[in-house]
Order: C-alpha cells, then structure tokens, then sequence
C-alpha cells in the first residue's frame, strides 16, 4: 500500500476529526442491523440482492470517479492499485457469484427498491469533486469491511457456503480505506472545498443509499 505524509497545510487533528466522523456513521449502520436469525428467507435473500445490485454494477464506476477527480498525483497510486485489484482479480464476478449461491440474483424489484437512492449517489461521483469522493469512498470501503462478516452470516443462513467474495473484502479493504484517508490530506491542501461546501455529502447519500439496501423499499429507514 502506498503512504503519503500529511501535507503541512493540513493538520493531523483534521484527518483525525475526519476519520472519527466516518467511523461513528459506521458503526452506527453496524449496531443497528437486524440479527440474521430473526430475519426471514425472504428478508435475508433481498438484503444480499440489494447489496449486490448496489455493489456489481457501481464501485469500480465509483473508485474510477475518484480518480478523474484527484488533482493530487500522490492520491493517483492508491486508487489504481485498489482498481487493479477490482479489475484484475473481477470482484464483480466474485459478488455475482456470492449471490447466486445464497440464491439473491437480484431481481426488478430488488433493482427498484434502491433506485432512487442509488440514482442521487450516481449524480454525487459525477460532480467529480476530488475530496468529497474520497471522503465518500473511505466511508465506503471502510463500511463494505466491517459489513463482511454480516452479510456472511446472511449468506450462510440462506444455506451458502460460498464466501470467497466476504473473506477477501473482510481483509483487502482495511489497507483500502487507510489509503484513501491518507489521499485525503494531499487532496485538501491542492483542492480545497469552498467554505460552503459539505465534505460529507457524498458519506450521506451513501449512508442513504446503505439504509434501502438494508431495510429495503418498504420499511422505514433506520434513523
């Protein structure tokens, strides 16, 4: 994994302040998901199928956003070597293959369910802004870490026993997430956000987008 040294112009306490807001919103989504065993099939089943209809289709779109957007070179490495890794070893094939086995092939109605949620987070990364989206994509990756194991265990409660997609995620994107946060103080200092500028706003689309795949169209979103 590359490092970066924090540039002067940006303070430790601000990628530190930074890092603990993105970690709340985490651990928020975390202790708040339903237990697996009190779910239904068919609750478990859309929950992978949302998640898979989310992830397949749009993170390496995503992760690629953050590149067209950095102005920093020293931010580029990181995001291409966590795009090699997307494209070279086809995560998206690995995914696909996680929700066949769990029988979760996403279907029109899993598509819908996030649809509009999924829509506004598309309209974010085009904006193309350099530290909104990595903000917005070590939100991601360090959720999509710490929500391995859970969406294991749905899986295993659907009766799979194909985790390869989990297992490698649940280890490859805490290297990830370190990178991105590390890009961030680079970033800052070459492209600062206007004073009126919300550096989180992409984390809240996304935060958004999380709380459907979860809970689904139907039922309220979690608070």
């Amino acid at each position: 994994m590359h490092t970066l040294a924090v540039a002067p112009e940006i303070s430790e306490s601000t990628l530190a302040a930074t890092k603990t807001r993105l970690d709340q919103t985490i651990d928020h989504i975390i202790v708040s998901l339903p237990r697996p065993d009190q779910l239904s099939s068919e609750q478990r089943r859309g929950m992978i199928a949302r998640y898979t209809s989310v992830l397949e289709g749009n993170f390496i779109y995503w992760m690629t956003a953050a590149y067209l957007s950095v102005q920093s070179e020293e931010a580029r490495p990181i995001i291409i070597d966590n795009l090699l890794e997307e494209v070279r070893d086809s995560h998206p094939a690995m995914l696909r293959k996680f929700a066949i086995a769990a029988d979760a092939v996403p279907t029109k109605e899993d598509t819908l369910a996030v649809h509009e949620e999924l829509t506004s987070a598309r309209l974010f990364f085009g904006k193309l802004s350099g530290v909104q989206t990595l903000v917005a994509m070590a939100f991601f990756e360090g959720f999509i870490q710490k929500f391995m194991a859970y969406l294991a265990d749905l899986a295993i409660a659907q009766g799979s026993s194909e985790l390869e997609y989990t297992d490698v995620h649940g280890v490859c994107d805490i290297a990830h997430t370190e990178g991105l946060i590390q890009a961030l103080s680079t970033e800052m200092t070459l492209s600062p956000l206007g004073p009126d500028a919300n550096m989180f706003e992409g984390v809240e689309l996304l935060e958004a987008l999380l709380n459907r795949v979860v809970y689904g169209k139907n039922s309220a979103v979690a608070a």
